[in-house]
């Protein structure tokens, strides 16, 4: 090459590098010129993008077959559009579904009441135990180290595994929790063949599982507490029971409530649990009859209690959050 070509290419090489330089002086004066509300949202664009593609689409494509009929003989698997018919129907009582939708007269074999006492019997004492196992190790006392450790190990177990456990201690031939818990009139002989039995065993089972959970969640609060107004607690006079009622409690709540949130979530759509150990047949949940009803290709019917799921989760969600607001602005 010659000295000719070699300063011509110098010089467009440096003319490429200024003007690179000029788009990215440009760029970084326009950045700095936002504001920093503007700042914060242009960050959270990518995971806007990503909450779009993996959750919103999902959802709008779900609410878009609810109102389609069932189509199980023809081609197309998705019917025509028949608006909120699946919803009467299957909140009316009138759809063909293999367990009873809502019904009163029988509680244990219905999907909405088998939900709902799953969820508030399994949040409710995984929300006591939670709570007494973080104030035990929140003190200071030898071995608590070991101690979280060892309150970790059952929220690791995969559900799968879990079930499994608990499907083989309540089997009538070799578990050994059908034997005791008979003598005390809990459960019957066959706790796995019914209903009731079934839905007792799926609650005791969430319960060893979920309460680490709700304890874990709860410490953090607990450890978030300033703890010299205990000290100043103390030299006033109060009692335990008075320091936790006007100093642990108000100040663990927010804490407690987000906890209680994600449980109330969990359980609601629960699923793998219940299949692993009843059975879905036993312990009909509504997760249980979504994957009932798309498995026999009513894809219309499965996306509405899909849909109905999703709302009852969005209203107790809403309740929640209004509830740590009001926490967060002094209970105003």
């Amino acid at each position: 090459m010659s000295a000719e070509d070699s300063t011509t290419a110098s010089r467009v090489e440096t003319s490429t590098s200024r003007s690179r330089y000029r788009v990215d002086r440009t760029v970084l004066n326009w950045l700095e010129r936002r504001s920093d509300t503007q700042f914060v949202y242009m960050m959270l664009l990518p995971v806007f993008a990503l909450l779009g593609t993996m959750a919103i689409w999902p959802l709008l494509y779900t609410g878009n077959i609810s109102l389609h009929a069932d189509n199980i003989a023809g081609a197309n698997p998705v019917g025509e559009f028949v608006g909120l018919e699946n919803y009467v129907e299957i909140l009316t009582g009138q759809a063909n579904l293999q367990r009873p939708f809502f019904s009163l007269s029988s509680p244990f074999t219905s999907a909405v009441p088998v939900t709902l006492i799953y969820t508030v019997s399994a949040v409710a004492v995984e929300t006591v135990l939670g709570f007494a196992m973080a104030l035990i190790l929140n003190k200071e006392f030898r071995g608590r180290r070991w101690a979280r450790v060892a309150l970790i190990l059952p929220w690791a177990v995969p559900i799968v595994i879990q079930g499994m456990i608990f499907y083989l201690m309540f089997q009538p031939s070799i578990g050994f929790a059908v034997g005791p818990l008979n003598d005390l009139g809990l459960i019957s002989t066959t706790p796995l063949a019914n209903s009731r039995d079934g839905l007792f065993v799926a609650v005791i089972a969430d319960i060893w599982k979920q309460s680490a959970f709700m304890a874990l969640l709860i410490l953090a609060g607990l450890q978030s507490i300033d703890r010299s107004l205990y000290d100043v607690a103390e030299v006033a006079g109060a009692s335990r029971i008075q320091q936790f009622r006007t100093i642990t409690l108000p100040l663990v709540l927010p804490a407690l409530l987000v906890a209680l949130l994600f449980r109330t979530i969990g359980a609601l759509k629960v699923y793998g649990l219940v299949e692993s150990t009843a059975g879905c047949n036993t312990v009909p949940t509504l997760s249980c009859l979504v994957i009932d009803l798309w498995s026999g290709n009513r894809y219309g019917s499965a996306a509405a209690v899909a849909f109905i799921i999703a709302a009852l989760i969005g209203v107790l969600l809403l309740g929640y959050l209004v509830q740590i607001r009001q926490q967060e602005n002094g209970g105003r």
